[in-house]
Order: C-alpha cells, then sequence, then structure tokens
C-alpha cells in the first residue's frame, strides 16, 4: 500500500514537471507557427509513456539504485571484511575492493547509457563510419571507471576535491591544443551525457555510502563530487581515443607506402 501511495505522488509530481515542457511547445506550435502538429494523438501518447516511464525511474531509484549503492559502500567498508579490528586504524590500502568495485560499476552504468548509445550512433553516423560506436562508448566508459574509481579514493583520503578537478581541466586544456579539431565537441559532449539517468544514481549512492561508512568522512562535504569525476574524465579517453587511432593510422600508412616502395 505504501508502494502505490508512493507512485501516486511521485506520477503527480512528474506531471507537473513534465507540464511546463508540454505548455511551451505546444505554445510555439500554435501561437508561433500557428499550426496544430501533425499526428496530435501519437504525441499524446508518447507523453503520457514519458510521464509513466519517469515515475517508475524516479520511484525504482528511491527503492532500489540508491539502497544498493549505499548497502554495497557499507558492506565493503566493514572492518570485518577488511580484516581490521577498528575502521578508524584502516589506511587506503585496505580499500582496494572498494576501488574495484567504483571501477566496475562505472564502467558498466556507462556502458548502458542511453544518452551516451544516441551520442555514439549518431558519431559513428555522422562520421561516416570513421568513428566507431562501440569504440567511443568504451572510451567514455573507460573514463567514467577511472574517475569514479579516483573519486572514491578522494573520499576515502579526505583529500580537497578541488586539487583533483584542477589537475584533471589542465590535462584537458592540454589535450585538446593536440587534439583533432574534430573530436574536441564531442569528447566535451562525452563528459556531459554520462551524467545522466543509469550513472548518477548509483555513483551519487555509492558516494554517499562511503562517506557515511568511512570514519571521519562528512556526507555533505565528501559524499558529492563523484559525478564530476565521472564528467572529466571521459573528455580525457574521448580525445586519448581519437589520439591512439590517428597515431595508429598513421603508423599503419607509413608501413604500407614502405611496403609498396620495396
Amino acid at each position: 500500500m505504501d508502494l502505490l501511495i508512493t507512485l501516486a505522488e511521485t506520477l503527480f509530481a512528474t506531471i507537473l514537471d513534465v507540464l511546463p515542457i508540454a505548455v511551451i511547445l505546444f505554445f510555439f506550435q500554435v501561437a508561433v507557427l500557428r499550426k496544430m502538429p501533425p499526428n496530435l494523438p501519437k504525441i499524446l501518447g508518447g507523453f503520457a509513456y514519458v510521464i509513466i516511464g519517469l515515475a517508475l525511474f524516479l520511484v525504482g531509484l528511491e527503492e532500489a539504485l540508491f539502497p544498493i549503492g549505499e548497502t554495497m559502500a557499507k558492506q565493503l567498508t566493514n572492518p570485518a571484511f577488511l580484516e581490521i579490528k577498528d575502521a578508524t586504524l584502516a589506511t587506503w590500502k585496505d580499500y582496494g575492493w572498494i576501488y574495484a568495485f567504483a571501477f566496475a560499476i562505472g564502467f558498466s552504468t556507462t556502458v548502458a547509457e542511453p544518452a551516451l548509445i544516441a551520442v555514439a550512433l549518431k558519431a559513428e553516423q555522422v562520421s561516416g563510419g570513421t568513428l566507431k560506436a562501440f569504440g567511443l562508448r568504451m572510451a567514455v566508459a573507460l573514463g567514467v571507471a577511472v574517475g569514479v574509481s579516483l573519486g572514491t579514493f578522494r573520499i576515502i583520503t579526505g583529500t580537497p576535491l578541488h586539487w583533483y578537478i584542477m589537475a584533471g581541466y589542465a590535462i584537458v586544456i592540454l589535450q585538446t591544443w593536440r587534439a583533432s579539431r574534430t573530436i574536441i565537441p564531442l569528447a566535451y559532449d562525452s563528459g556531459g551525457v554520462t551524467t545522466s539517468t543509469v550513472t548518477v544514481p548509483v555513483v551519487t549512492a555509492l558516494g554517499l555510502g562511503l562517506a557515511t561508512s568511512v570514519p571521519g568522512r562528512s556526507p555533505l562535504i565528501d559524499g558529492f563530487g563523484l559525478i564530476a569525476f565521472a564528467s572529466l574524465f571521459p573528455m580525457m579517453t574521448v580525445m586519448g581515443y581519437s589520439q591512439l587511432t590517428t597515431w595508429l593510422a598513421k603508423r599503419h600508412l607509413n608501413k604500407t607506402t614502405q611496403e609498396d616502395k620495396t
């Protein structure tokens, strides 16, 4: 019964959230373009599917994804699991499984990210197959995995967040100078599409659960910030992926040219 009440409240809140978007679209369609949209029943049906899907997704976050992330973080930092008597005696070296779990969860959630799949398919289509969707998704997923893993290290050690972000963006700026102009906008967008429906809830729950479980850490100060890592590192890996493929292509071309000469 409580679940049905929660679902009803979430559905009503979702309708209120989506309603302004629908009003704006309808206003511009009727008042500015002065034309009724084609296939109006299908459009209204699509809005209904969106509202129902968002409501179910939000309830699923609260009932499943958030608790799972927090529970995993607490279990992996439990003194019994770490084989130590007191959690205050643990050092950053004792949390190896946390780093591994953060890497795995960052990689897997990014691979399943619908926004990334859409961008990767469009990038392959626009580039004429030069840039492969699978390779782009793997590059972005690797960046998120490394970023989230490093973010958990920051939470455990309690080091300042801004030093990591400043160093990361310094690397991004250096890569931007050397990378191809065609890949830079896509690399920057790839950092944004990772912070979407699948990745954000799990990563946020992991950060909050970890900051709650590690002695001396504040969930408000240390629990957040993983999303920044998840947005930053894909820029590096996508530009690095482009530079690597360009270098391999030039190497293959030079090798083929030398063989033709001989």
